[in-house]
């Protein structure tokens, strides 16, 4: 499935940003995942949904400022970025599981977009 994310940038910590990932075809049985890689650091974690949206996971880090949602019908995922951190700063990654569910680990993910850069100046 190949996947396309869109809508990082440059913005003041506190400040909002939503990522949007695009599916050339049909995403609606996989499950989908956002993950970050800051310089020097290996790919983390941030949010994962299933393929209906009924499960939702966060990376303790961002729970409670990221929101994660899939629109099936557009083949698209978002990621809305709120009360951003400098520490958030990161290339930021969607992927897709072959299978309905969530996950955590990188090596659950098939199907990798090419990334997104998001800064977050303090």
């Amino acid at each position: 499935v190949p996947l396309q994310a869109f809508g990082g940038g440059l913005v003041q910590a506190g400040g909002s940003l939503r990522l949007s990932c695009e599916a050339s075809r049909r995403i609606g049985n996989y499950g989908m995942g956002w993950f970050r890689q800051a310089p020097g650091k290996e790919r983390e974690f941030v949010s994962t949904i299933s393929w209906i949206g009924g499960t939702t996971r966060y990376a303790d880090s961002v729970k409670g400022r990221f929101t994660i949602s899939r629109d099936n019908a557009k083949n698209t995922v978002c990621l809305q970025m709120n009360s951003l951190k400098p520490e958030d700063t990161a290339v930021y990654y969607c992927a897709a599981i072959p299978d309905s569910g969530t996950a955590y680990s990188t090596a659950r993910y098939a199907y990798w977009g090419q990334g997104t850069q998001v800064t977050v100046s303090s």
